[in-house]
């Protein structure tokens, strides 16, 4: 392998332990940063998100970072095409329906229906495992961050 170079900043699942981080753990990987790039652990979630550790690993190297397997950002996302939760089709989701997309622990897309209620729109606290393949028929949609909004890995700046 020629030089590797660590990748962008983002979520990702581990392929390899890194001290206590197992392999298959959801991370946010920061490319940068003193004493260099590393991976953050979730510590909670708020509203189907992931809210991140302040203290992280340093990868010891970018050839170690180049195992991380890339994840869809958690978000809203818009049906593209219509699909089934799963292959015995409990559930549709239909095109153009709104969708959140987030992860368990595991790095395991999991999906989320809001919906409109007498206070605005609602974010259910449950959602349904969602099968990799599906990730396909979602379109990332813009939605403007808050100033409370929560800033990967406790904080850091891009």
């Amino acid at each position: 392998m020629s030089a590797a170079h660590h990748p962008p900043c983002g979520l990702y699942r581990t392929t390899r332990p890194l001290e206590s981080v197992p392999a298959g753990a959801l991370v946010y990987f920061h490319n940068h940063g003193d004493p260099g790039p590393g991976i953050y652990l979730p510590q909670t979630w708020a509203t189907n998100r992931a809210r991140w550790q302040q203290r992280g690993f340093t990868v010891p190297d970018a050839e170690w970072s180049q195992t991380l397997v890339a994840l869809a950002p958690e978000g809203l996302y818009r049906v593209v095409e219509r699909f089934y939760c799963c292959e015995k089709r409990c559930r549709s989701y239909e095109a153009n329906q709104l969708v959140q997309l987030g992860y368990n622990g595991d790095a395991e897309p999991l999906i989320f229906v809001p919906e409109w209620t007498a206070g605005g729109l609602g974010i259910p606290e449950r959602g349904n495992k969602l099968d990799a393949s599906a990730l396909s028929k979602l379109a990332l949609l813009v939605v403007a961050e808050g100033q409370a909004a929560q800033q990967p890995a406790g904080g850091l700046v891009h």
